[in-house]
């Protein structure tokens, strides 16, 4: 009995013997090279590093005197902040992006003006014509709250995101100037 015992246990000790054996090696070989296995060498590694793509927004005093716009108030130095965009793709045509892209170069505003409309409706609605704020219902891609002040823009302004762009870029212009200065208003306040 002792003999078979024995034999019994001798498959336990060669699996111990090789789990100990292939968990040391895991960690050798991640000792001795960190960049083996499932990890992607360091020559496969794309950096990103920024290719001056990205805009400032300045706003100039007039020299005769003091501005301001609405309840922002313009400011420099350290209470100065800066809004960094990157640059945001061009739209497929047909889109709702698409649109706003052709109205907003109407307007004059260039490329750098969309981007900064393209990441602050995406923060607010991710371009959905539909999108409800339940707690404050604020409607649509543009978020108006209320939400029947996009009727000035069109009677389908429910329904059309056409209408809501519209509506949209005009309380924007009339109220900040361009889509940066919204999107700036948006980064300090979280509205617009």
């Amino acid at each position: 009995m002792g003999r078979h015992a024995l034999q019994k246990n001798r498959p336990r000790r060669h699996l111990f013997a090789l789990g100990y054996f292939f968990a040391s090696s895991l960690v050798m070989v991640t000792v001795v090279d960190p960049y083996s296995g499932t990890m992607a060498s360091a020559d496969a590694v794309n950096a990103f590093e920024p290719n001056g793509d990205y805009q400032t927004l300045t706003i100039t005093p007039l020299a005769d005197g003091d501005f301001a716009r609405a309840d922002f108030e313009v400011v420099s130095g350290q209470r100065a902040r800066g809004v960094t965009v990157r640059i945001a793709p061009y739209p497929a045509p047909g889109t709702p992006k698409a649109f706003a892209l052709a109205e907003v170069t109407s307007r004059g505003w260039d490329y750098n003006q969309f981007s900064c409309l393209v990441k602050l409706w995406e923060r607010e609605s991710n371009w959905r014509w539909n999108a409800t704020n339940r707690s404050s219902g604020a409607y649509g891609i543009p978020q108006s709250l209320p939400a029947s002040k996009m009727a000035s823009a069109g009677a389908d302004w429910r329904t059309n995101p056409e209408t809501q762009i519209l509506w949209g870029l005009g309380y924007i212009d009339g109220r900040y100037g361009s889509p940066c200065a919204a999107l700036l208003h948006s980064d300090v306040n979280n509205w617009y």
